[in-house]
């Protein structure tokens, strides 16, 4: 049976305002890192570069540290149930491709700043966190394996964020635009009906 258009759909529970806001910060964090990643390594040695290798450092402990906070909050506040009339439209696959993408996704959250954390370490460069916080060494110092094993190993992790978030936003844009089944707003900052505490 089709769909009802989206402007006939009843509401679906929404997430609450602490969910909305950890979902939508680390998102905007992950792609402004990945901008400053992909940025700093093309350029000359140069003040400019250290600086954005430096705002690079902060951006991943952020994500690490938001990435953190979001797990426990989802793990002490269960997300709204996703609606029947999403669940039974949707093929088997598409259920289990979607929790399967949530938690490849969650697992990256924590693999890329730690891998980016461990390659600093091992090449000699402590992180201090917004210049005020200095965070021990996640490993010893030991530059060929930083360069042959660590930075592969992120630079591999963050595409694959790159890519598992690509998915994740064109799954929501086909429930909003083909499916038009209103699963979007479950996520939406802006809008404010139904939302699920």
């Amino acid at each position: 049976m089709p769909q009802p258009p989206l402007a006939d759909a009843p509401d679906a529970p929404r997430y609450g305002r602490v969910a909305i806001a950890l979902h939508w910060l680390l998102a905007l964090m992950i792609l402004a890192s990945l901008g400053v990643g992909l940025s700093m390594t093309g350029l000359p040695f140069s003040p400019l570069r250290l600086k954005l290798y430096n705002w690079h450092k902060w951006a991943g402990i952020t994500i690490l540290a938001l990435s953190a906070l979001r797990l426990l909050w989802r793990l002490s506040h269960a997300p709204p149930p996703l609606p029947e009339r999403i669940r039974s439209a949707m093929p088997g696959w598409q259920l289990k491709a979607h929790r399967g993408l949530h938690l490849l996704l969650y697992l990256l959250f924590f693999a890329v700043p730690l891998l980016g954390w461990a390659y600093s370490s091992a090449l000699g460069f402590p992180i201090a966190w917004l210049g005020l916080l200095p965070l021990p060494d996640f490993v010893p110092v030991d530059k060929e394996f930083a360069e042959s094993v660590l930075k592969p190993l992120h630079r591999a992790g963050a595409f694959s964020l790159a890519a598992a978030a690509a998915v994740h936003a064109a799954a929501a844009l086909k429930h909003q635009v083909v499916d038009r089944d209103g699963l979007l707003d479950r996520m939406s900052p802006f809008t404010r009906r139904n939302r699920f505490p």
